[in-house]
């Protein structure tokens, strides 16, 4: 749903992994490739089990090799800007050390933060929608429309998309 407000523009490609790999077999080489081409490098998906889905956790263990993405003469992906586009089912204060889930998001998405570092990639805190089963057809237009906002404002202030 988010994905339609991601602005049809130049130095934007969409790219749907579960399109594009439903056997689940990637083509390392050609993901390396379209990452190399891009500056902001945007992931939405849904928070599954205090993660990713499954084919977007493959991608990361698959296509962010040693010696390509980090570790010595891993420098492809330095100084690219990894942010996610987030979805959750639970509503904000359900992210709370006092709520349902007893922590903060940014605490289940470190491991993302961590990988982002590691590939000495920038990483850009999460645009999140949270609660979005309960979201009427109304508040997830206007959250579509903040999306599509805030990243016209991001490419307009950094030129980023492809390179």
């Amino acid at each position: 749903m988010l994905l339609d407000y991601i602005p049809d523009v130049d130095c934007i490609t969409k790219h749907d992994l579960y399109e594009s790999y439903p056997d689940f077999f990637i083509q390392v080489k050609k993901e390396q490739e379209l990452l190399v081409d891009h500056d902001l490098i945007l992931f939405q998906h849904p928070l599954y089990w205090y993660s990713s889905p499954p084919l977007l956790k493959q991608w990361i263990d698959l296509v962010l090799e040693l010696g390509w993405a980090y570790g010595e003469g891993g420098r492809a992906l330095e100084g690219k800007i990894w942010k996610q586009i987030i979805t959750t089912g639970g509503s904000e204060t359900a992210y709370t050390p006092e709520g349902f889930h007893k922590a903060y998001l940014h605490d289940f998405l470190l491991p993302f933060k961590r990988t982002a570092e590691l590939c000495r990639m920038v990483y850009e805190p999460p645009f999140v929608l949270y609660g979005s089963y309960q979201k009427g057809e109304k508040e997830l237009h206007e959250t579509g429309q903040a999306l599509a906002s805030h990243l016209q404002q991001i490419i307009e202030e950094g030129s980023y998309g492809k390179s």
